[in-house]
């Protein structure tokens, strides 16, 4: 970083006593990483964390119906916990949803560290063709400190305006600001999009293309993805996907205040100024805020794309649970990918549970790494075969017409293996699954993989097992690991018809494909 401090500084509106934030922060002494590119292993009570406390954890975890799929605690910078659920694993990526924002301001902070932007510079300023033909005075007053704080002044988030439209920026820019910037906070994907959108016009890069070298290279993360919007630039508030063990890099090195293996990559001033206090969410109506902050973590203050925790800790999450914590207090990091709606009942356990297992004097060990290396989602229950499999096998059933333009089905049963194609006009998509296991392939089928967001994420890769619940019924589950999500796809055979029916797994979501019904 060659920026000059005072400049720094003045470039996030720190003044003269920021200057010291860049040298003196407080944190823990960063440990020395592997050369293999992971983060160092160590038995859970070398590091005073308690191994009995991480088995209640998991214990609690399963009883709590959310549905965890990995999970890496680190204690002084050593990994002394970590378990995927199977089919999920260590080496493929998980989509992030929005603790995708974290890693945009990071982005932003590099750029400001170099000097290609400062925070409180006018948004219009970097857009002047594609503004509205009249300026208001709140779009005028938009600076890129509000939307890092998402305090844009909208009364809703303009991410499912701004994605209907071929120009995101565009229609970004033109869509009503209600109330002064910095004046009320509003959970905006949109704000996110739009620093994604600024630090590629400054730097010319998309931004994972700009973290690449600063970021991702350092810390030893690669397969990541970054999803684009129709201009090809990164979406910036969601859609990025890494391995596990990435979120808890990621997290260690704001443990460390930015610095790596003796680099410091992200300045210290940057750190704490990202990830402390900078605007209060309001309780709803009703609700007094001082009771809900209490027992609530997402009214303890949201910072530059990172929340505020209890326990003096700070996070980055996305939807449906994927959570990358960081306890300063405890020199600790814990990143959870899962699937759930209640976010705040997986947090909950972390403080009921994990917190508490970080005392110096832990002790015991029984068990844990038998129980982690036994993590698994349940398999579909029910028979392995059945009575009209092999009149079936082979058959290829017409479909009605259908939203999704799909033509045929047919299915393929051998032993041990069952095989769903569908066609449509274009080509035909097969799933592969097994009855008593997990089997990896990837799916293309239309309509998959399920997702809150907009874009398209086939193929995708999948773990699909299948059972009959009866002798006429077929039910499968597809898991799209690289996803929170699943699908259950169930086939009802009558004498020369079939049924498909998708259940989509996304909380709160609701099903848009259609019943498929066919006939031989």
């Amino acid at each position: 970083m060659t920026l000059h401090r005072r400049t720094f500084c003045k470039r996030l509106g720190l003044g003269m006593a920021g200057m010291g934030l860049l040298t003196s922060l407080p944190g823990c002494l960063a440990p020395e990483h592997s050369s293999s590119g992971h983060l160092p292993r160590s038995r859970p009570e070398e590091q005073g964390v308690s191994s009995d406390r991480i088995l209640a954890f998991l214990e609690a975890a399963e009883k709590s119906g959310y549905e965890f799929h990995s999970f890496m605690a680190v204690r002084h910078g050593h990994v002394v916990a970590e378990g995927w659920w199977k089919p999920y694993r260590p080496t493929a990526k998980h989509m992030l949803y929005s603790l995708s924002k974290s890693f945009t301001s990071t982005a932003v902070g590099l750029a400001v560290s170099e000097g290609k932007l400062d925070i409180h510079a006018p948004v219009v300023s970097f857009f002047p063709d594609k503004l509205p033909a009249d300026l208001s005075e709140n779009l005028k007053a938009l600076q890129v400190r509000h939307l890092l704080m998402m305090s844009v002044g909208r009364a809703h988030d303009s991410m499912p305006f701004i994605t209907k439209e071929s120009d995101w920026v565009k229609s970004f820019l033109n869509t009503p600001i209600e109330h002064p910037p910095g004046s009320v906070f509003l959970y905006d994907s949109g704000a996110t999009f739009m620093l994604s959108a600024i630090v590629q016009k400054i730097t010319r890069q998309r931004i994972i293309d700009y973290l690449r070298p600063r970021l991702f290279e350092p810390l030893e993360i690669s397969g990541m993805t970054w999803e684009t919007n129709p201009q090809g630039i990164n979406t910036g508030g969601w859609g990025l996907s890494v391995r596990t063990e990435a979120l808890a890099k990621f997290g260690q090195l704001y443990l460390q205040n930015g610095m790596w293996n003796g680099r410091q990559l992200l300045p210290a001033a940057w750190v704490r100024e990202a990830t402390t206090f900078k605007i209060q969410q309001r309780a709803a109506q009703g609700k007094d805020l001082e009771t809900v902050k209490k027992s609530s973590d997402w009214h303890q203050g949201y910072c530059y794309q990172f929340w505020r925790c209890r326990h003096n800790a700070f996070r980055g999450d996305g939807a449906y649970g994927q959570f990358m914590i960081v306890m300063p207090d405890q020199d600790a990091v814990v990143a959870i990918t899962c699937e759930t709606a209640d976010m705040q009942g997986e947090l909950n356990l972390v403080w009921d549970h994990l917190l508490s297992a970080m005392n110096e004097s832990a002790s015991g060990e029984g068990g844990l790494v038998k129980r982690l290396n036994s993590l698994a989602l349940a398999l579909p229950t029910g028979n392995a075969s059945s009575p009209i499999s092999d009149k079936i096998s082979g058959r290829v059933f017409q479909l009605e017409p259908n939203s999704l333009e799909a033509k045929t089905v047919s299915f393929q049963f051998t032993p041990g293996r069952s095989t769903f194609v569908l066609t449509d006009s274009k080509a035909s998509y097969a799933v592969h699954c097994a009855p008593d296991r997990w089997l990896d392939g990837d799916c293309n089928v239309p309509g998959t993989p399920p997702r809150l967001t907009v874009g398209e994420l086939r193929p995708s890769k999948v773990a699909a097992s299948a059972f009959w619940k009866d002798e006429n019924t077929l039910e499968m589950i597809w898991r799209y690991y690289e996803t929170p999500h699943h699908d259950i796809v169930t086939c009802r055979f009558a004498e020369s018809s079939v049924s498909v029916e998708f259940k989509r797994s996304v909380p709160g979501s609701k099903e848009t494909r259609p019943v498929l019904e066919g006939r031989v």
